[in-house]
């Protein structure tokens, strides 16, 4: 005899996703526009179904999620069968109007990579919008985790055991950016041992791109001579220009990150760990076809290939 199937409501589910991105019942029915006793009452009448419970009663703690470690296990499953539904609603109800992808992204790839692929895309499919975010990156993953109109992020790779997937589109080499006319500009041979005890503006505190750079130095027994510091890479570009210093950053290929500013430019393939980016998903979900047809204009023409 086949296993009985719990007989679950789109609306019950939903009151569980709902949940757990907005945080609080009263947010979670505010959002449903439905009273907290309503949402209440899908919930229980869920956790009846799956004779599980799946969401803190009593007030306590502060806590990280609503959700009890049940209701966080089944919260993926959660979202795919709202999402599921969608489409299935979709394929019988005919036109259901303009389609809408919502995106976060780095700042970084946002101002020299999203915007471009957004207007590529805008063109090619003009009966699906792309609502962009642009977020740090531990707040696209919580976002992902807390969300679920949010189809994808675009970041750096994550740390693993997070209820993410991260599928790998490009990998970018860094260069020195110093004023024009700079001596370093005109060095042959350049190596990051020539920037030692040249002022050097690096990224802030905590970011990977800091990271990489320090890395590079230290790997080779040196001790770079940081002068200031900043949150992006636009304004890195922005003090070198000022003649603030040089700076190494991360390099998009055609030149996005310098075009348009008076600074000159020397690429130092090899000398730093790359920076990877690309996809994170929610674990065990495919993003649905829109939002897979704008990953695909999200590469850029000669970019870096995956490792491997």
């Amino acid at each position: 005899m086949a296993d009985a199937i719990p007989s679950v409501s789109t609306d019950q589910v939903a009151a569980l996703v709902e949940l757990a991105r907005a945080g609080s019942l009263r947010a979670a029915a505010a959002g449903l526009h439905i009273t907290e006793q309503g949402l209440r009452n899908r919930l229980i009448a869920l956790e009846a179904q799956l004779k599980a419970p799946l969401y803190h009663k009593q007030r306590g703690p502060r806590r990280r999620s609503p959700l009890t470690p049940q209701g966080e296990q089944f919260l993926p499953q959660a979202r795919s069968f709202l999402e599921s539904a969608r489409r299935l609603g979709g394929s019988v109800g005919g036109d259901a109007g303009p389609q809408e992808v919502h995106v976060a992204a780095t700042q970084y790839l946002t101002l020299y990579a999203m915007l471009d692929a957004v207007r590529r895309f805008h063109r090619a499919f003009p009966a699906i919008r792309v609502r962009l975010s642009s977020r740090t990156e531990r707040d696209i993953e919580d976002a992902l985790l807390r969300d679920p109109d949010l189809a994808f992020g675009v970041a750096a790779p994550y740390e693993g055991g997070t209820g993410l997937e991260y599928r790998h589109l490009f990998s970018l080499d860094w260069g020195l950016i110093a004023p024009p006319g700079h001596p370093l500009l005109k060095k042959r041979g350049l190596a990051l041992s020539d920037v030692v005890g040249v002022p050097l503006i690096v990224f802030e505190r905590g970011s990977t791109g800091r990271q990489h750079v320090l890395d590079a130095f230290h790997g080779l027994g040196l001790s770079p001579r940081v002068d200031m510091e900043a949150t992006t890479t636009g304004i890195v570009v922005k003090m070198v220009e000022a003649g603030l210093g040089v700076s190494l950053v991360p390099l998009m290929p055609g030149g996005a990150v310098t075009r348009g500013v008076k600074v000159g430019v020397r690429k130092l393939p090899g000398q730093i760990r790359p920076i990877h980016s690309g996809i994170l998903i929610r674990r065990g979900e495919t993003p649905p076809p829109a939002a897979e047809a704008f990953i695909r204009f999200l590469r850029p023409r000669d970019a870096n290939p995956p490792a491997g």
